[in-house]
């Protein structure tokens, strides 16, 4: 957030090809001995064999159940009806909120992995409660959200739900309802009711754009549009000097951008002041792109 303040100009490009990041180990990376190279349009930023070796030792894959830290379960807020469940290492706090762009928040419990692996599996089975939104339906809901005391009295109702339940991690410490709000933090009150998205980067493409705010990876950019809009859920030219529709959406001008996208890239300076990736009407060919990451979570403890 602080790297990417509101006003700020971005205008880079992509170079060469878009690479694969290697291995984390020990809060670094491992060059990635494949050199492998990937797609532009994929919010991955690991070859599929690097992925795998990350995940062989992975709190989110159950491959680290000996990890002695404390952890925290919480819910998470994204807009009405979309509340989640989820856990982090407790000494992050709520970077991994902040991470997955969570409107809102509240921690549940505290206590041992297993614990909180355990009380994330009851609300999951009990309550149905999901341990992850598609990106699209975050984004969706950014447009039209309900007043705070609104999203605080969903978090409330299904906090003291979930505490009430059978069954319930002795070794777990319930954690008494706190709602913690990001509307400030994130500039949710720039975000337009309709936006729409830029698409993948490719060799040389450009993003010419000023920032409005950014939320977890979304970073929220006014475009400006040269000669007609393409159709909904098309493509078109962006530039230019004055905010207009963009892609025949309306919404002022405004596309959100995945910044995990550009990871794996080497960006240079823009040449023209025109974006040439794709842009193209929110959740427009995003569910496949959604789904080959469906069953993944990064970063999260």
């Amino acid at each position: 957030m602080s790297m990417l303040p509101a006003g700020k100009v971005l205008a880079f490009a992509a170079q060469g090809e878009r690479r694969c990041l290697g291995v984390r180990r020990a809060g670094g990376r491992l060059v990635c001995p494949y050199g492998a190279v990937l797609d532009g349009a994929s919010a991955r930023d690991q070859c599929a064999r690097c992925a795998q070796l990350d995940r062989s030792r992975s709190v989110a894959a159950d491959t680290m159940a000996d990890d002695p830290r404390p952890y925290g379960v919480y819910l998470a807020y994204f807009g009405p009806g979309l509340l989640k469940v989820g856990i982090t290492a407790a000494e992050r706090g709520p970077a991994r909120l902040v991470e997955q762009g969570a409107v809102a928040y509240a921690w549940l419990g505290r206590g041992p992995l297993m614990a909180a692996r355990r009380a994330e599996a009851l609300l999951g089975s009990a309550l149905a409660v999901p341990d992850r939104f598609a990106k699209a339906a975050k984004r969706a809901a950014r447009g039209a959200l309900p007043p705070v005391p609104d999203r605080v009295a969903e978090l409330e109702q299904l906090h003291c739900a979930a505490q009430e339940l059978a069954g319930w991690p002795e070794t777990l410490q319930p954690v008494e309802f706190a709602c913690a709000d990001h509307t400030e933090l994130f500039g949710l009150d720039r975000i337009p009711g309709e936006v729409a998205e830029l698409g993948g980067m490719t060799p040389g493409a450009e993003i010419v754009g000023e920032v409005l705010t950014g939320v977890g990876s979304d970073v929220y950019l006014r475009l400006a549009m040269t000669g007609g809009a393409g159709p909904a859920g098309g493509t078109g030219a962006v530039g230019g000097t004055g905010p207009v529709g963009v892609a025949g959406r309306g919404g002022g001008g405004v596309a959100v951008m995945d910044a995990r996208m550009l990871s794996g890239w080497v960006l240079g300076a823009a040449v023209g002041r025109v974006t040439t990736v794709p842009v193209r009407a929110v959740g427009a060919g995003a569910g496949e792109r959604e789904g080959e990451g469906a069953g993944r979570q990064e970063g999260l403890f």
